[in-house]
């Protein structure tokens, strides 16, 4: 078996490299998301902390 045939995969490469490249993309795609809404989510608690300290400050 050469490259050519390896990488040919038996005529059905575009299933099989498309279906490789985009779980590729989406695995590198997962972590930078979820870092996104850790990051979000982190803010969110941070505001809540604040206003409720700013409400507890006034009373």
């Amino acid at each position: 078996m050469s490259v050519s045939e390896f990488l040919d995969m038996g005529g059905y490469a575009l299933y099989v490299w498309g279906s490789f490249g985009l779980t590729a993309l989406l695995m590198v795609l997962e972590p930078m998301l979820l870092r996104s809404r850790r990051n979000a989510t982190l803010r969110r608690i941070g505001r809540i902390i604040r206003l409720n300290r700013e409400v507890s400050n006034e009373s």
